[in-house]
């Protein structure tokens, strides 16, 4: 019988033994991913590229989209088993063209590593009028999922990890105006909108796929130092939120408590790859283990219950197929 999350029904710690403070070495430790193929999307930098790295290491043969070629060619330079392919993920066509391009070589995809994301960035859109957190950080997801579908059944096995974030907590999926048209665009909740879909996906498609040996996972890597996640983050918003002070310091006690770049990798990898989780999917989690159900009055560890709803899943999975104009009927 098929399991669900809906309402969070298997949304609870199982015993990982890791913790978060565990680094990307631990958690693939004795693994052999020989003849395993993954596709990492931001694989070239940050956590993607800790992640790329990991799974390269492990045997697995890891495929890197990238807008900037020359960028990625030059981050993953001496890391085996690393193919580099062109895509942009604020262009359709450009992700339709690569997914193609994969599906025509016949490979199966054991692990597609939805990991790229944006954050703190001005009021854009992409080609469809889509907000530009919410095209990069969920609808790419869900396109590259449906255009690479066949080979994720032909992997006879394979896991869908979506990279969320503690963000989901600051706002839900507004359905009557994604795209901020009527409303005052704000960064903060444009970007809570975006993870919070990221988890209603990865629950409503673990349900969908499980007939066909395909899981999904969303998850929250942790706040990390050393990325470029913040590359257009104004001073003055990083101050609002208490995490500088007046001079534009880092504050000591926000700084203690970044996790490095193999922390925060760890649970994606973990995801990715733990047996503890053949029989679990759709689930939420955040230092390398399944989450527990945030409290809904403050915002801290945890995942959000109006992120794990059934009704606003299957909605959310509508409006995602009339947005990016194609049908995933799985």
């Amino acid at each position: 019988m098929k399991q669900t999350n809906y309402q969070g029904a298997l949304q609870k710690p199982i015993g990982s033994g890791f913790s978060a403070i565990s680094s990307t070495d631990e958690v693939i430790q004795g693994m052999d991913l020989t003849g395993k193929v993954a596709i990492v999307t931001g694989g070239n930098t940050g956590i993607g590229l800790e992640t790329s790295k990991t799974l390269a290491h492990a045997g697995a043969s890891v495929i890197v989209p990238a807008r900037d070629l020359e960028k990625a060619t030059r981050n993953l330079d001496g890391i085996p088993n690393i193919e580099i392919h062109p895509m942009d993920l604020m262009n359709p066509d450009s992700m339709d063209a690569f997914a193609e391009s994969f599906i025509v070589s016949g490979r199966p995809l054991h692990l597609l590593i939805n990991n790229a994301g944006i954050m703190w960035v001005p009021i854009r859109v992409d080609s469809r009028g889509i907000e530009s957190q919410l095209a990069t950080n969920y609808l790419a997801q869900f396109q590259l999922t449906a255009r690479l579908w066949p080979a994720l059944i032909k992997a006879k096995g394979a896991r869908v990890v979506n990279v969320s974030s503690q963000g989901h907590q600051f706002g839900t999926f507004h359905f009557e105006d994604p795209n901020f048209k009527a409303r005052e665009y704000d960064t903060l909740q444009a970007y809570g909108q975006s993870k919070t879909a990221c988890n209603l996906f990865s629950m409503e498609l673990d349900k969908r796929a499980q007939p066909y040996g395909v899981r999904a996972y969303s998850l929250h890597p942790g706040s990390i130092g050393g990325t470029e996640l913040a590359r257009e983050a104004p001073l003055e918003l990083f101050q609002k939120m208490g995490f500088v002070d007046e001079h534009g310091m880092m504050k000591p006690e926000v700084l203690a408590s970044l996790k490095t770049i193999p922390q925060g990798a760890a649970t994606t990898v973990w995801c990715a790859t733990s047996p503890l989780l053949d029989g679990i999917g759709g689930v939420y989690c955040e230092d390398v283990e399944v989450a527990s159900i945030a409290n809904e009055s403050t915002m801290g560890s945890g995942v959000k219950s109006y992120s794990l709803n059934e009704v606003d899943a299957q909605r959310l999975w509508n409006w995602s197929e009339k947005a990016c104009g194609i049908s995933f009927s799985i």
